[in-house]
C-alpha cells in the first residue's frame, strides 16, 4: 500500500492505535513496548485513547491548564523520535491523543473535536466518548474514542450508547458534519461488552489453553452485530489475544478478589469504510462534480496488520490493545516556505512563504520557528504573522522578516511551520535548517572555553 505527497513521492504510511482503561494510575516511565518504537517500517500516524485518566476534581482542574501525565509522558517519548501532537481532547476520565511524524504534518488539515456525554443522566463525563475528526491526505477520517457503560446485563444499553453517540456527535464541516459521514472512523476504547453465558472456570480453562475460539460466539459485541444494522458495518480483527479485563494489578492473573469478575474482551478496535452511496438516476451527470468520485481515484484502503494486547503493563486492572493499520491515501502541500539567507540573532531573519492552493487563508495565520523535535504546534521559540495587509494570490512569493532579538542566541537546528487559523493546524514545513551562533557570542563561547 501506499500515499501521496505529490505526484512525484510515494511510500507506505502506517498508523499505530492503542486503547487502554488506566483506573486511574499514573503512567508507567516506559512506554516504548506500547508505542512498538522498534518495529520496522516506522509508524507514521499515533492514535491513543485512554479511559479513567485520573479524573479528581483537583486532579481535572489542573490537566486543563497544563499537560497531564499521560500526556507528557508520551510526548516526552515520541518528540524526540520526530513526532509532534498534533492535538487531544479530554472529557473528565476519557483522553484522546493525536501524534504524526513531522512531514505528515502540512496534510492534517481542518482539525475539529468535539464530546458526548452518557454516564449519570448525561451531566457527568465519566461515561461518554471523546473524537477527533480531520482531513488527512485529502480524505476525512474520524477517531471515536468511547467509555460505555459496564456490567454483563447492560449489553443492550452499551449499543444505543454507542448508536446515541454516532448520531448527536456533530462537527462544524459542511461535507461531514457527522461522524458516520466521514470516509473512514475509527471507534474504540473500553466498550465494556462482555462474555455472556459461560462460566468461570470454563472462561479461565479456554483461555489457559489457548482455545480462545470457544469464547467468540458468546462475546456481546460479535452477537449484538448479528442484529444491528450499524454495528455491521463495522470491522474487526479476531480476538486472537486474551480478554484484558480484569486483571489484579501489577499481575498477569485475572481478578482473584472477592468480586472475581469474569473475564471479558472489554477493550476494542473498530473501523469503518463509509458505504458508497447507491446509484441514483441522475449519476451520470453528477459524476463529474462528485466529491466522492474524484477521491476514488486515489482510493482510501484500510488494511488492519496487527491486532494484540500487551500483557507486560501492569498499572491497571486492564491491559491495552493495540492495533497497526495499512494506509493509502493522496494529497498536494497548501503552503511552500522556506528560509532565506544565513538565519542568527545578529540580523533580522528573511523568509519566503508561497500559498500553492486555495485554503482559506486568514490575516491570523502565522508562521513558527520551531526546534526540530518539537512536541506540537504551540512549542515554537518564536513567531511572526503573515502579511497583514490582503490575502495573498495563488503562487505569490511573499517575504517576511523576523526580529532579530527573537532568534535564539545558541543557534541549532530549526525549521519554520505555517499555522492556519482556520484549519487549527500546521499547513506547510520547511526543511530544516541552521540558525548560527552570532559571531560575538562565538568569540565569548571560545575565550571561556580556553584553559588558564
Amino acid at each position: 500500500l501506499r500515499y501521496f505527497q505529490s505526484s512525484e513521492q510515494s511510500g507506505g504510511l502506517l498508523l499505530h492505535m492503542v486503547t487502554w482503561n488506566v483506573a486511574t494510575a499514573e503512567p508507567p516511565e516506559d512506554v516504548i513496548s506500547l508505542l512498538q518504537l522498534d518495529v520496522q517500517p516506522p509508524t507514521d500516524l499515533y492514535v491513543i485513547g485512554l479511559q479513567e485518566v485520573n479524573a479528581a476534581p483537583v486532579r481535572f482542574f489542573s490537566d486543563l491548564l497544563v499537560e497531564d501525565s499521560w500526556s507528557h509522558v508520551f510526548m516526552n517519548t515520541l518528540a524526540p523520535r520526530g513526532f509532534v501532537k498534533v492535538t487531544s481532547i479530554r472529557m473528565q476520565g476519557l483522553l484522546l491523543l493525536l501524534f504524526a511524524k513531522q512531514i505528515h504534518l502540512p496534510y492534517i488539515r481542518n482539525i475539529q473535536t468535539t464530546y458526548t456525554r452518557t454516564g449519570i443522566f448525561g451531566y457527568w463525563g465519566n461515561k461518554g466518548g471523546v473524537s477527533v475528526r480531520f482531513s488527512f491526505y485529502g480524505h476525512m477520517v474520524c477517531f471515536l474514542n468511547c467509555h460505555l457503560a459496564a456490567h454483563m446485563n447492560y449489553a443492550l444499553q452499551r449499543v444505543d450508547e454507542f448508536e446515541y453517540i454516532l448520531e448527536t456527535q456533530d462537527f462544524d464541516i459542511s461535507d461531514t458534519p457527522h461522524v458516520l459521514d466521514h470516509k473512514v472512523v475509527f471507534c474504540f476504547g473500553d466498550l465494556n461488552f462482555r462474555i455472556a453465558d459461560h462460566g468461570l472456570h470454563f472462561l479461565r480453562s479456554s483461555i489457559n489453553s489457548g482455545r480462545l475460539n470457544l469464547l467468540w460466539n458468546k462475546d456481546q459485541l460479535i452477537m449484538m452485530k448479528k442484529n444491528e444494522p450499524f454495528l455491521q458495518e463495522f470491522e474487526e480483527g479476531s480476538l486472537n489475544f486474551k480478554p484484558t479485563y480484569k486483571f489484579d494489578r501489577n499481575s498477569d492473573t485475572y481478578d482473584t478478589s472477592g468480586k472475581k469478575r469474569k473475564p471479558a474482551w472489554t477493550d476494542r478496535i473498530l473501523w469503518r469504510i463509509k458505504p458508497k452511496a447507491p446509484p441514483s438516476e441522475d449519476d451520470d451527470e453528477k459524476a463529474s462534480t462528485s466529491s466522492d468520485d474524484g477521491l476514488d481515484e486515489y482510493p482510501l484502503l484500510v488494511t488492519q496488520d496487527k491486532y494484540t494486547s500487551d500483557m507486560s503493563y501492569g498499572v491497571s486492572d486492564h491491559k491495552p490493545v493495540i492495533a497497526t493499520f495499512s494506509l493509502e491515501f493522496f494529497d498536494t502541500a497548501l503552503v511552500h516556505i522556506s528560509p532565506e539567507g544565513v538565519w542568527s540573532a545578529d540580523q533580522n531573519a528573511l523568509l519566503n512563504y508561497t500559498i500553492q492552493e486555495d485554503f482559506m487563508s486568514s490575516t491570523w495565520d502565522w508562521i513558527g520557528l520551531y526546534k526540530v523535535g518539537f512536541k506540537s504546534a504551540s512549542d515554537y521559540e518564536t513567531f511572526v504573522w503573515v502579511r497583514e495587509a490582503e490575502l495573498p494570490e495563488i503562487n505569490e512569493v511573499i517575504q517576511i522578516s523576523m526580529d532579530k532579538d527573537e532568534i535564539p542566541l545558541l543557534g541549532g537546528q530549526y525549521l519554520l511551520g505555517y499555522y492556519s487559523t482556520n484549519m487549527q493546524s500546521i499547513v506547510g514545513l520547511s526543511a530544516d535548517f541552521q540558525v548560527s551562533v552570532p559571531l560575538k557570542h562565538q568569540l565569548l563561547y571560545f575565550i571561556l572555553s580556553v584553559p588558564f
